[in-house]
């Protein structure tokens, strides 16, 4: 035995440092490797542009939110948000809810800030922005039709349209307020003046609390917040479009009026209470791809992944409870005349040629009985083995003559038959020369 190298304590704080070490790496890659909270406008900026306050406000509802970081997350069923920064691609954009219609209702939220980090405030936080302007989207290929401008003067906050006009809020930057027009597009809410602030395309899909909201369903005057399970969705979903970003972000969502609209458009956009809203962060790009390593916890292949973890937590306690210290570890081949005597049988054994060392092994007791007997050497075999048979028969010793167990192996040809001549011919060597 031997002293181990490290004590217990020593070897388990690597095994967990290297544990800490490898789940760090497999988040930084799962997560692509960046901040999220970088101050771009999307569920994960907490900026004055950000929705993260949206985000958290449905998660504290109840509702599963999911922040989505690859493609194929944006073909999951329930309400998916698109907040697209200005320089997005309109053909993106378009294919992105082109492949949803089938699956479920898009909310798509239009920028209008330009924003940018606010470092030079001693007391800021990390995502947080200062607003220098604004940048309305040229999304060329969606929805070239519908067109955004700002009103002229102040807004006057907002209200919602037809059966909600009752309801009323202000808008943190009422002198810039974006608003959309184009055919076909329905108001849910609209300036003081009738500027819509949001809407829907009447021939983009049904959803019966939209055509509630605007007064055209079986029960105008139901509050949409309640979800009827009797109605059922039509094989298409429409698109709700948000031109005027403040009454989603999180400068927007400051005011509790304003929440409430958040929270109302986004029951209305999944035609009842969502059981899970997905906000998307790949066209902000933060898109990350997947990798084996975040594949091994994916399904199917998380329970391949934890049956190996429990191997190697069963391992690691076997080492951890094993009795004494390591045994040291002896020599492959010790050393010793017994052992090469050993190997070298073992290799005649294996090679199947234990007949071709009679002859040798008979030769060789001669010699030995010729140095033990001090009888003349030089002498042919024949002589010397009558000289053995003479010193035998004068000793009186029991058994075959010499020279007949000398015969007798070497005519052997079988295994059993050469060991067993040669143990007889040993015995009597033995008793010649005690």
């Amino acid at each position: 035995m031997k002293d181990a190298t490290f004590g217990r304590g020593t070897t388990l704080g690597v095994v967990l440092i290297g544990a800490l070490a490898f789940i760090t790496v497999l988040y930084w890659l799962g997560t692509g490797g960046g901040a999220t909270n970088n101050g771009g406008g999307h569920a994960a900026g907490r900026g004055l542009n950000g929705y993260a306050a949206l985000a958290a406000m449905l998660e504290a509802d109840g509702i599963t939110v999911h922040r989505a970081r690859s493609k194929d997350a944006l073909r999951q069923p329930g309400l998916l948000v698109l907040t697209p920064p200005a320089e997005a691609k309109g053909r993106d954009i378009a294919e992105i809810i082109a492949a949803r219609r089938m699956i479920g209702p898009t909310l798509v939220v239009t920028p209008k800030w330009l924003a940018y980090p606010d470092l030079g405030n001693p007391l800021t936080k990390r995502g947080w922005t200062r607003i220098s302007g604004t940048r309305p989207p040229e999304w060329r290929g969606y929805h070239d039709d519908i067109s955004l401008d700002f009103v002229g003067g102040a807004a006057h906050g907002w209200r919602g349209s037809s059966a909600f006009s009752d309801l009323r809020g202000p808008l943190p930057a009422d002198k810039t307020v974006q608003y959309g027009t184009g055919p076909g597009l329905e108001s849910l809410v609209e300036t003081q003046g009738g500027r819509t602030l949001a809407g829907y395309l009447s021939g983009d899909g049904s959803n019966p609390t939209l055509e509630r909201w605007i007064g055209m369903g079986r029960h105008a005057d139901a509050d949409p917040d309640e979800e009827d399970a009797n109605d059922e969705f039509a094989r298409s979903y429409p698109v709700v479009l948000v031109f005027e970003p403040d009454l989603l972000d999180n400068w927007g969502l400051a005011n509790k009026q304003t929440g409430l609209l958040a929270r109302r458009l986004i029951f209305a956009a999944a035609d009842g209470r969502p059981a899970k809203v997905t906000f998307d962060l790949t066209l902000n790009g933060l898109g990350a791809s997947r990798n084996l390593l975040t594949l091994a916890f994916e399904p199917p292949f998380l329970a391949a992944t934890l049956c190996f973890l429990m191997a190697l937590l069963a391992a690691g306690w076997r080492s951890f409870n094993r009795f004494g210290p390591a045994r040291a570890a002896a020599r492959e081949i010790p050393l010793g005349k017994t052992v090469l005597v050993r190997n070298t049988a073992g290799l005649i054994r294996r090679a199947g040629r234990l007949r071709l060392i009679a002859a040798p092994y008979v030769d060789a007791a001669r010699e030995r009985l010729v140095h033990a007997l001090g009888l003349p050497r030089g002498r042919p075999p024949e002589e010397t083995d009558a000289a053995i048979d003479r010193l035998q028969a004068r000793l009186a010793t029991t058994g075959p003559r010499w020279s007949e167990l000398a015969a007798r192996l070497r005519a052997a040809r079988r295994s059993t038959d050469v060991v067993q001549h040669a143990a007889a011919l040993q015995r009597l060597e033995r008793d010649l020369t005690e």
